[in-house]
């Protein structure tokens, strides 16, 4: 570590789903280490023993990897540092700039509920503070449990400087004298974070804005400890289009939804870095390399960012187009064998062909897993019809009796290709002497089962001769139910 060198972090908690806010944090986080040269640190925040789970650990890991954020060491936990707060702690009380509350939650209450009733904000009085050493010690004597709250100022004001907000103050007649250990000797969040952040030499701490409060009450303890205090940068939240904070209980996805309804790791990591951020040129589409090169905190907006769902599965499309089909083939791949539209050995034995359909279906795909509801003909004749296609296609008169005669002109072609289909269909649309797009609807409908999808000839070569003959023969005879 050198003086100069950058070092950031991100905390999450591991109490439920991977935030998209979590995750914009980590890019900002990654962008400006890789940027500056310096260090991306993870730090698992599990001190909550009731809500913290390892499964939302794995979630919050898996996502990480999954964006491509590679973090620098082992991941540290804060449970894991549990005895390297108390000690601290002890400091302060050596020092006078911290003292024992005996007040118990039970009085504490009482008073806060008499604030509520004469409509006043309610803060801690700080009736322990000035106990004498014999007062504190008779309490301590008799067991009396006690919480360690640090000394602030009572008058004047309290302030930072953000590289985002710009200068930001706060009475110190608006705060208490906060709690930095439990009853228990547990650090509270604010004092494991700075306790945190100073040993690991975190040199940069950016993260939603939502922690300003925090950051007030974090400067003080870095002030009272002697620790060299952090570049802040505190970061637009992200709200729903009806500007309402982005929230599960709202229903809103997170990493892992994303991921699995088929959005691209490099479209989530490009889209979020553009919530509250811009390079300053219009830019909508960056690779990894290019928002890192661009990325700077001085350019992050601090108003709060709005979540567009339809951009974001617009940029996808993006993404999905400039893909291979060897590399969408391999996406698509596990969601048809998790499907049963496939298996592994069918996939493998005919990959070319596969990768074929993958390139028919890529100008109408925007999401990974559209591959397998779109194309879903590709791989079973066993489907139904649109029901809205067949009224439409299959419900006028001469359809079925059409149908017959191009399956059968089908089943006479020796190398049915997306040419000779073509070829034989136009030559019956000359001969019945009708539209095109009475053939070409009706046969797209009874072959896939859809009423739009890529171009009907290249699909009937695809979908191959004997198929779509059996196919074909199939709606003919569903046509003829229909008129029973």
């Amino acid at each position: 570590m050198t003086d100069s060198e950058v070092r950031v972090r991100i905390a999450p908690s591991p109490t439920g789903y991977f935030h998209v806010g979590t995750a914009r944090t980590a890019i900002f986080n990654w962008l400006y280490a890789r940027k500056m040269g310096g260090r991306f640190f993870l730090r698992i925040e599990d001190t909550d023993r009731d809500r913290s789970k390892r499964e939302y650990v794995d979630i919050v890991l898996d996502g990480l990897r999954w964006l491509g954020l590679d973090w620098d060491d082992e991941p540290i936990f804060q449970s894991q540092r549990f005895d390297s707060y108390k000690p601290v702690a002890q400091e302060l009380l050596a020092e006078g700039k911290a003292y024992r509350c005996f007040c118990s939650p039970e009085e504490l209450n009482r008073k806060r509920q008499q604030a509520q009733k004469e409509k006043r904000n309610y803060r801690y009085d700080r009736t322990c503070r000035d106990l004498t050493e014999t007062q504190i010690r008779e309490r301590l004597d008799t067991g009396i449990p006690f919480v360690v709250r640090l000394k602030l100022p009572s008058t004047g004001t309290v302030g930072f400087d953000d590289v985002v907000l710009g200068k930001a103050q706060k009475a110190y007649e608006d705060l208490d004298d906060f709690i930095i250990l439990k009853s228990d000797g547990n650090a509270v969040y604010n004092f494991a974070v700075v306790v945190d952040d100073h040993d690991m030499g975190i040199t940069h701490v950016i993260r939603g804005n939502d922690h300003v409060a925090n950051t007030y009450l974090q400067k003080e303890l870095y002030q009272a400890l002697g620790f060299k205090l952090p570049v802040f940068a505190h970061v637009p939240l992200i709200l729903r289009p009806d500007r309402s904070k982005v929230s599960k209980r709202k229903s809103d996805k997170g990493v892992t939804d994303y991921q699995q309804e088929g959005y691209l790791p490099e479209t989530l990591l490009n889209f979020l870095a553009l919530l509250g951020w811009s390079p300053k040129d219009d830019r909508e589409k960056m690779s990894r390399a290019e928002l890192i090169e661009a990325f700077s905190l001085e350019a992050i907006n601090a108003a709060n960012a709005i979540f567009d769902p339809e951009k974001l599965t617009w940029l996808n499309g993006e993404y999905i187009r400039d893909k291979s089909n060897h590399e969408l083939a391999k996406l698509v791949a596990p969601i048809l064998i998790e499907r049963q539209f496939s298996t592994k050995y069918a996939l493998e034995t005919r990959w070319q062909w596969f990768m074929q359909v993958i390139g028919a279906l890529k100008e109408r795909c925007k999401l990974v897993s559209e591959f397998a509801d779109k194309g879903a003909y590709f791989f079973i004749d066993e489907f139904d019809y649109d029901v809205k296609g067949v009224k439409k296609r299959f419900g006028k008169p001469g359809v079925r009796e059409n149908l017959t005669l191009l399956y059968e002109r089908f089943d006479n072609i020796t190398d049915f290709t997306e040419a000779t289909t073509e070829e034989a269909l136009r030559e019956l649309v000359d001969e019945l002497d009708c539209k095109p797009a009475e053939l070409i609807h009706p046969t797209r409908l009874a072959v896939s089962g859809l009423t739009g999808g890529p171009s009907l000839f290249l699909l009937l070569e695809l979908v191959g001769q004997q198929q779509v003959i059996a196919r074909m023969k199939r709606a003919v005879a569903y046509i003829e139910k229909m008129g029973e």
